[in-house]
């Protein structure tokens, strides 16, 4: 990590800290102080158990993807890649940082720089693609609660949703409609000649014209082995299904027992959509109050409120950072080409 990276993982905890702070002002600390005492900590353990196996998941599809290429890639450093992803993802805006934070993981275990870029693209359509499908079958199943009760995130809810659509359909245009996509952007760039030098303009369009032709390459020898594309697509779903059930144990180990763990599970996910609208590293405060507003409606008292954020926070985003720490000093085995 440079400098700044470090600046920023810092900013960011002490942001968090702040927000935790903040959250507890209406809430005396000797309520705080009892919930703790009274929580099961077990239920708690299998909250973090989630998050880690979640990981693993997402470490065996990396390693799904380079294992045929790479017999001597180890699963070891492709869980180490995950973890690297959790803390970059963390610390900047929208999550922008996990893409190249994966390819630099996998460079320093010898992985060829296209194909190891191709890989992890190939890794972000299927990861999209179950997250617009379990956002489906939640939209379906919750959106008439979430409607009834809480007006104001509906119309997040939906946007988010239309952002990971239109990705989802990008994406899918470049696999299955290479040229008129290659087409597509060159229209989308003319603009770039009107303030930019000509040599800038056909430095975009290469650049462009070159991503574009090496993710459809991929996308074909990832469409012609299908076996790869179910076992990658049950993984990621196993991933989710692990991720999204966290809220669900913390809530038991609040006390919380007159739940349905399907409502929980349907809420995480859309609390996920609703933080991928905010610009800030790890959607530091919509997430927050996102998860405050909508767990609200299963916690009558606000102290089990502010107390459930703070672990959901702890073990899905601060956790996950922690872990990539441990993750950049473990020094990977270099493949031999």
């Amino acid at each position: 990590m440079n400098w700044k990276n470090k600046l920023s993982l810092l900013v960011v905890i002490l942001v968090g800290v702040g927000i935790f702070i903040y959250s507890m002002k209406d809430v005396p600390f000797h309520i705080i102080r009892h919930e703790l005492a009274d929580l099961r900590w077990y239920w708690l353990i299998f909250a973090v158990l989630c998050m880690l196996i979640s990981l693993l998941f997402e470490g065996a599809i990396v390693y799904v993807l380079l294992k045929k290429q790479y017999p001597g890639f180890r699963f070891r450093d492709a869980f180490r890649v995950p973890l690297i992803e959790q803390l970059f993802n963390g610390i900047t805006p929208f999550q922008s940082g996990g893409q190249p934070a994966q390819l630099f993981a996998l460079l320093q275990s010898g992985i060829d720089a296209g194909r190891a870029a191709s890989k992890m693209l190939m890794k972000f359509v299927v990861y999209q693609s179950m997250i617009v499908v379990c956002f489906l079958i939640s939209l379906v199943a919750q959106f008439h609660y979430l409607a009834a009760k809480l007006h104001a995130l509906s119309a997040l809810v939906i946007f988010g949703f239309s952002i990971h659509f239109f990705v989802i359909a990008g994406l899918l245009m470049i696999m299955y409609w290479h040229s008129f996509t290659k087409k597509l952007v060159g229209v989308c760039l003319k603009p770039v000649k009107w303030w930019a030098k000509p040599e800038t303009y056909q430095r975009y369009n290469a650049y462009f014209t070159e991503k574009i032709d090496n993710f459809h390459l991929e996308s074909l020898s990832l469409r012609d082995d299908p076996l790869t594309l179910v076992k990658v697509s049950l993984l990621t779903l196993g991933q989710l299904l692990f991720y999204y059930v966290i809220p669900y144990f913390i809530l038991l180990s609040l006390r919380v027992t007159n739940i349905d763990p399907l409502t929980v599970v349907g809420m995480h996910i859309l609390i996920v959509m609703i933080i991928s609208l905010f610009p800030l590293p790890g959607g530091l405060g919509g997430a927050e109050f996102s998860f405050s507003v909508i767990f609200a409606t299963f916690l009558t008292q606000n102290g089990k409120v502010v107390l459930a954020m703070i672990l959901w926070r702890l073990i899905t985003y601060y956790l996950g950072m922690f872990l990539g720490m441990g993750g950049l000093a473990v020094e990977p085995y270099r493949i031999k080409q």
